[in-house]
C-alpha cells in the first residue's frame, strides 16, 4: 500500500480531533489527537473505513494523544476491528491516558483488542 498522509479535523464547540495516517514498520498507523466523542468520532470512522475498504489489514490506532474517549469512539474501534478481522488482519491500539484505558477495561474491549502503552510496543507486538 502506498504511503499516505491525511489530516482531517472535525471542529465542534472548540473541541477538535486530528487524525493522521502513515505507514510504519509495515503497518498502517492511524494517530488521533484530541477528544473522540459523538461529535468528533465520525472523522476517525471515516479514515478507518477508507483504509479498511482499501484493504488495509494491519492497523495500529494510536490514541496516545487522546484524552477523552466515549462509547461512540469505542464503536468506531469495534467497527474497524471487525473489518480487519474479516480479512484475517490485526488491530492494535496505543493508549497512554489512564481514563481512556479505563473505558476499554470497563467495557471489556481490552479483552478483544491488544492495548499497548507505546507505539513501539504496538509495532513490535
Amino acid at each position: 500500500m502506498p504511503s499516505h498522509t491525511d489530516e482531517s479535523v472535525c471542529d465542534s464547540s472548540s473541541v477538535d480531533l486530528q487524525v493522521s495516517t502513515r505507514e510504519e514498520s509495515g503497518r498502517t498507523v492511524v494517530a488521533a489527537t484530541g477528544e473522540v466523542d459523538v461529535y468528533t468520532a465520525p472523522a476517525l470512522d471515516e479514515e478507518l473505513t477508507r483504509l479498511t475498504d482499501a484493504g488495509a489489514s494491519s492497523l495500529v490506532i494510536d490514541l496516545s494523544g487522546v484524552d477523552f474517549l466515549d462509547s461512540t469512539g469505542l464503536s468506531v474501534i469495534v467497527k474497524a476491528l471487525e473489518a480487519v478481522r474479516s480479512c484475517d488482519g490485526r488491530l492494535d491500539v496505543v493508549v497512554t491516558v489512564e481514563r481512556v484505558a479505563k473505558v476499554f477495561r470497563i467495557t471489556g474491549l481490552d479483552e478483544m483488542v491488544s492495548l499497548h502503552g507505546s507505539l513501539d510496543a504496538a509495532l513490535a507486538g
